[in-house]
């Protein structure tokens, strides 16, 4: 006897809201040349930073998120009680080490039915997250809503005077969340793909920072508690041979699983990375600065870049309904990663 089997019906998940939170103090490029010995317009021009958000005395990380994710929530009509996972994507240097920021998010934003973990993959989490949300309400008919959302304040670590970290220049803080529901009718999540390259994983590093060694206050005093380049011709090298390859690699891989081209792609919404950069991935993909957004006058608040540059493209009527927007991001470690949201009704 055969048997007939029906084919299994994937549902939708969808963007139903996206907040954020930045705080008020600013470093400006004028700032930043002072303090680096970098000329006004090479913080501008070539790092691409007009100013950038810095954390003011109460602006911790996780607190940050949870003004973020009541931003989110103010949006729509869906109450916290309704969120059954909460993805923390709080960045490790937050108010505690070995402290789960996630339980802390969903309690104080009033997510009481919802379990909650950290996740950490540097300035591609959220991508991760989005893929990781998706697949568990794909696969678990009892969740159906869950919110990520996270806080940033890693430009407390940056030394302004370390010329090996311009590429860090860029970094402040603030916090982004977005809440994702199972059935939605708008803006689907699509297809993702990843890849990393662990023979980097050590080349961006903190050096006083674990268990290998403490932040004594002679490591802190050498500079050794701020974010430090390892071998940096190496890593230079090896990036500038494998970075627009792999992120290519890694937007084609999600089009094809979402069943579009290159060709399709209406909207990028890729991690604030220096000027340069950021026009030749617009090159490569036949896009526009219009099809896009650079947030020169906030600053790169990592994983949370990919949230903001949403709520950014719909307020100046860069992402609109139809569009079909890649997310790019990347994170030191070195990780790559793209998903394909279609924006609007689906």
């Amino acid at each position: 006897m055969s048997l007939s089997l029906s084919p299994i019906s994937i549902p939708a998940v969808g963007i139903v809201s996206a907040g954020m939170y930045l705080p008020e103090p600013v470093l400006t490029a004028a700032d930043i040349a002072e303090k680096s010995g970098l000329s006004e317009w090479v913080v501008r021009e070539k790092l691409g930073i007009n100013q950038k958000r810095m954390a003011g005395p109460d602006d911790h990380p996780n607190q940050m998120a949870v003004w973020a994710a009541q931003d989110c929530l103010s949006k729509c009509d869906i109450p916290p009680e309704e969120i059954d996972v909460v993805l923390c994507t709080t960045e490790e240097w937050k108010e505690y080490l070995q402290w789960t920021a996630g339980t802390d998010l969903a309690h104080k934003i009033g997510a009481t039915r919802a379990w909650g973990m950290d996740l950490h993959m540097r300035c591609c989490t959220t991508i991760g997250a989005l893929k990781m949300a998706k697949d568990v309400m794909i696969a678990d008919p009892d969740v159906n809503t869950v919110l990520i959302g996270g806080g940033y304040r890693t430009g407390d670590l940056v030394n302004l005077k370390d010329r090996l970290t311009t590429f860090a220049f860029n970094i402040g803080a603030g916090a982004g969340a977005i809440l994702l529901r199972k059935h939605w009718p708008r803006n689907h999540v699509l297809g993702s793909h990843m890849m990393t390259d662990g023979s980097l994983s050590k080349h961006v590093i903190i050096p006083a920072s674990g268990t290998i060694q403490f932040p004594t206050d002679e490591a802190v005093a050498k500079g050794l508690f701020s974010i430090n380049v390892v071998e940096p011709e190496v890593m230079k090298s090896r990036l500038n041979a494998v970075t627009m390859d792999n992120w290519m690699h890694c937007i084609d891989e999600a089009l094809r699983k979402s069943g579009y081209t290159r060709a399709d792609i209406d909207f990028l919404n890729m991690v604030l990375i220096k000027p340069s950069g950021y026009r030749d991935m617009l090159q490569r993909l036949g896009l526009t600065e219009e099809q896009s957004v650079y947030n020169a006058d906030c600053g790169h608040m990592g994983e949370q870049d990919s949230i903001i540059n949403i709520i950014e493209g719909v307020k100046q009527g860069r992402l609109k309904d139809g569009d079909l927007m890649i997310i790019v991001g990347a994170g030191v470690g070195w990780v790559w990663g793209a998903t394909c949201v279609k924006w609007g009704p689906c």
